[in-house]
């Protein structure tokens, strides 16, 4: 086989450096050396890969055209060795991440983008489950890390870091049957539609739509309010649902904000309370095993996010 990595190396040296001398000396070796390793990859490969007929060897056109493979393969093998010293360091296999569905609209990218800048051939999984099925992910050690909203009581068993916050909003269609009551009961008084208002009943004897676990048992009271409710473990499912009139529900106005915008929800107008609950965003991890490298840097670079935001 006639490249190895001491050849592929020599060999882009030998390119970069433009002689046989400059590129030993850069390597630590001697020029000789270099020159008869360059003379037996020529042999290996029956072709000529510089020109020695003048002062300093010149490429040929044979090797401007290996050049590029040359350069990915040196690439390739240098992230192998630094992935390799990484995972004897405690770099993870894989980095598994679990997000409350509402927050997939928060600042998480970014943060996972600078990660495989850090570790290219870290494998990372994104899983999204309702706030009680991530974090059981989380301490049944199917995932490392989890990104929720912050639990109502703390958890000896959790480590967490605070990244942010989002603001819950309550919202409906626009046709939904509560509001067009609200709209004629203003009509009928004489008012304009901007005082079509709704009261803190309406927000619990309307269907409301909730992102749950899959488990009954798990279902979080600050963010159940009607007495009758659907759920769903789906934030799509649950969007479509309150986008058909079917229900009301809390959502992250980041997430919703392009469908109010585009007249598809409304934010539930109030008259005698304020539409709005900002709840912090922890990323949070299991006490009770190690944080490998991976995981511990996204939780760097998510607490550096969260200081940068506007």
């Amino acid at each position: 086989m006639a490249f190895s990595s001491d050849s592929v190396q020599l060999f882009l040296a030998v390119l970069d450096q433009g002689s046989f001398s400059a590129a030993a000396r850069a390597l630590g070796r001697v020029p000789s050396a270099v020159s008869m390793a360059m003379g037996h990859l020529e042999a290996e490969l029956d072709m000529a890969l510089f020109d020695r007929s003048g002062r300093e060897p010149r490429p040929t056109a044979a090797a401007r055209a290996l050049e590029p493979q040359a350069r990915l393969l040196a690439g390739q093998l240098q992230q192998l060795n630094a992935q390799a010293l990484a995972l004897t360091q405690g770099l993870e296999e894989r980095l598994t991440l679990a997000i409350a569905p509402e927050l997939l609209a928060a600042r998480w990218t970014g943060p996972l983008a600078a990660l495989a800048q850090d570790y290219p051939l870290l494998q990372v999984e994104v899983l999204t489950a309702p706030q009680g099925d991530a974090l059981a992910l989380l301490h049944s050690g199917r995932a490392q890390l989890a990104l929720v909203f912050e639990r109502p009581s703390i958890d000896g068993r959790e480590g967490f870091q605070e990244v942010g916050t989002e603001t819950l909003v309550a919202v409906m269609a626009p046709d939904h049957p509560v509001l067009i009551e609200a709209h004629a009961t203003a009509a009928a008084r004489g008012e304009p539609p901007a005082r079509a208002l709704l009261r803190e009943e309406h927000l619990t004897t309307t269907r409301q739509i909730v992102v749950a676990s899959r488990d009954l048992a798990q279902t979080d009271p600050r963010f159940v309010f009607a007495r009758h409710h659907w759920r769903t473990d789906n934030h799509l499912a649950a969007l479509g649902l309150i986008e058909a009139g079917l229900g009301w529900g809390w959502q992250p106005r980041a997430l919703v904000q392009p469908r109010i915008e585009a007249g598809r929800l409304v934010e539930m107008p109030f008259d005698n309370l304020s539409n709005g609950t900002a709840l912090w965003v922890d990323v949070v991890w299991s006490k009770e095993r190690p944080l490998g490298l991976g995981a511990t840097r996204f939780v760097a670079l998510m607490r550096e996010s969260a200081a940068h935001a506007p």
